[in-house]
C-alpha cells in the first residue's frame, strides 16, 4: 500500500525544516509551499491525504486558505491540521469551524506531531475505506453516520478539554498566585495592628505622665489632628482585615471554580458552583457607561449536594450565564441609558427540587428568539453570534455535559420579545 501524502503549507524555514524531517522520516511523501496562493494553486495538480496549515502568513492568511479548500467540491473532504500556538485558544476554535479536524501546538513537538498526523490520516483512511464500501455495495450508510457522528463527538470533546484546561489552569493560577501575598499581607496586618496598638498606648501614657507639654508638641498635635488619627487608625486595619478577607474570598471561589474532576462522580455543592461562575462574571455584571448594572436575583430552595463533576457543572453554568449577558447587551442595543434603567435587565436564577430531580432555573429578560432558532441551539457549531464572537460549540457542550455525563436533561423555552429560560435537570442520585 503506498504512503500517505502530506502537503505543508508554511513560510518559517524553520519549520519546514523540522516538519519535512519528522515526517520523511516516518515514510510519508511530503509535498511544500510557502504561502496560501500556492497551496490553492498546487491542490489543482496534486490530492495530499492530509494538509498541514499554517495560520500565520503573507498573503492570504490560514483562515482564508482553509475556506477556499473546504469551499472547493474537489478538495473540501481533504483534512486540514492548524499549525499556532498554545495559548491561542480563538485561533484553534475558528479553525475547527472553518473545517479543520485538529491543530499542532508551536513551538513544535515532535511526538505531538506524529501523533496527530497518524490519528487523523486513519480517520482519513476509514472514511474513505467506509466511502467505497458505500459506493460499492450502497449498505454502508448507517456506518458512515455513526462514523462521522463518532468524529464530530471526539471534536467537541477536544475542544471541551482543551478550552477547560486552559481556563482551569489559568484561574488555578491566579488563585495560588494570589493566595502567596495575601497571606503575607495577613500576617503582617495582625503585627502591625498589635504594634500599632502598643505604640497608641505608649503614646497615652507620655500624655498621661506629661499633660504640660510645651506649645510646639501642643501645636503639632492640632496640625496631625492627633485625637483623630489615634481614634482611625485601628479602625484603617480594621477596614484593611475586611479587604483581605474578601481577596480570599475570591482566591476560594477561582480555586472552587477551577478544580479539576475526578473519574467518578462526587457529592459537591452545585450552588458553590454558580457562585463562583458569577464572581468570574461579576465585571459583566456591573454598570458601565452603557447601561445600569444588570439585576441578578437568586432563588435556591432545594437541597445544594448533588453527585456530579463539579467542574464540568461550572461549565454548563458559565456558558448559559455569559450566554445571557451576550443577550443581554444585544437587546440594549439602540436604547438610552435611562431606557434601560427603567426597564433594567434581569437574570433569576431559581432551583427546586422535583422527582428526585434538581431543577436549576436560569431565565433572562432580553429578547428571546425565534422558534427555527431555538431548534438548533444545541447544533455543533450553530451560533447566531458575529465571526469570532462565538464558536458554536458551548451549548452543544453543555447539553452533552447535562444528558451524556449527568443523566438530566437541558431544556430552553423562549419567545420573541419574553426573553430565554434555560433549565437543567440534574439527578439528585445519580
Amino acid at each position: 500500500m503506498p504512503s500517505n501524502s502530506i502537503l505543508i503549507v508554511d513560510d518559517t524555514p524553520n519549520n519546514i525544516r523540522l516538519l519535512f524531517d519528522v515526517l520523511d522520516s516516518a515514510g510519508f511523501n511530503i509535498s511544500v509551499v510557502k504561502s496560501g496562493e500556492t497551496a490553492l494553486e498546487k491542490l489543482h495538480h496534486i490530492q495530499p491525504d492530509l494538509i498541514l496549515l499554517d495560520v500565520m502568513m503573507p498573503g492570504i492568511d490560514g483562515f482564508e486558505t482553509c475556506r477556499r479548500i473546504k469551499s472547493n467540491p474537489n478538495t473540501k473532504d481533504i483534512p486540514i491540521i492548524f499549525m499556532t500556538a498554545l495559548s491561542d485558544i480563538d485561533n484553534k476554535v475558528g479553525g475547527l469551524q472553518l473545517g479543520a479536524v485538529d491543530y499542532i501546538t508551536k513551538p513544535i513537538q515532535v511526538e505531538e506531531v506524529l501523533a496527530r498526523v497518524r490519528v487523523h490520516l486513519n480517520l482519513r483512511n476509514a472514511q474513505i475505506q467506509v466511502e467505497q464500501e458505500v459506493i460499492e455495495r450502497k449498505q454502508a450508510e448507517a456506518e458512515l453516520k455513526y462514523t462521522l457522528a463518532s468524529m464530530q463527538q471526539m471534536q467537541i470533546q477536544l475542544i471541551q478539554s482543551e478550552k477547560m484546561s486552559a481556563l482551569g489552569n489559568l484561574v488555578a493560577g491566579v488563585a495560588h498566585e494570589i493566595n502567596n501575598p495575601l497571606g503575607f499581607l495577613n500576617g503582617s496586618l495582625n503585627n502591625s495592628s498589635e504594634y500599632v496598638q502598643d505604640l497608641l498606648g505608649h503614646l497615652h501614657l507620655y500624655q498621661e505622665e506629661y499633660s504640660n507639654s510645651s506649645s510646639t508638641i501642643t501645636e503639632h498635635a492640632e496640625d496631625i489632628e492627633l485625637e483623630y488619627l489615634c481614634d482611625d487608625l485601628p479602625k484603617i486595619f480594621d477596614s484593611m482585615r475586611g479587604a483581605t478577607k474578601r481577596i480570599q474570598t475570591i482566591s476560594n471561589s477561582l480555586r472552587n471554580f477551577s478544580r479539576v474532576d475526578t473519574e467518578y462522580k462526587i457529592t459537591a455543592n452545585w450552588q458553590e458552583g454558580i457562585d463562583s461562575t458569577l464572581l468570574i462574571l461579576k465585571y459583566r455584571l456591573q454598570a458601565n457607561e452603557q447601561r445600569p448594572a444588570i439585576q441578578l436575583t437568586t432563588q435556591y430552595n432545594t437541597v445544594p449536594q448533588v453527585k456530579c463533576f463539579p467542574s464540568q457543572l461550572n461549565q454548563v453554568f458559565m456558558n448559559i450565564l455569559a450566554n445571557a449577558i451576550d443577550a443581554l447587551e444585544e437587546s440594549n442595543i439602540g436604547r438610552s441609558f435611562g431606557e434601560i434603567q427603567a426597564n433594567p435587565n434581569q437574570i433569576i436564577i431559581k432551583s427546586s427540587l422535583e422527582n428526585n430531580y434538581i431543577k436549576i432555573s436560569i431565565a433572562d429578560n432580553a429578547k428571546g428568539m425565534t422558534e427555527e432558532i431555538k431548534q438548533k441551539i444545541f447544533d455543533n457549531l450553530f451560533t447566531t453570534k458575529a465571526v469570532g464572537k462565538g464558536t458554536g460549540l458551548g451549548l452543544a457542550i453543555a447539553k452533552q455535559i447535562v444528558e451524556e455525563k449527568h443523566g438530566g436533561k437541558l431544556e430552553v423555552f423562549s419567545e420573541l420579545g419574553l426573553g430565554t429560560e434555560f433549565i437543567i435537570w440534574i439527578p439528585q442520585e445519580a
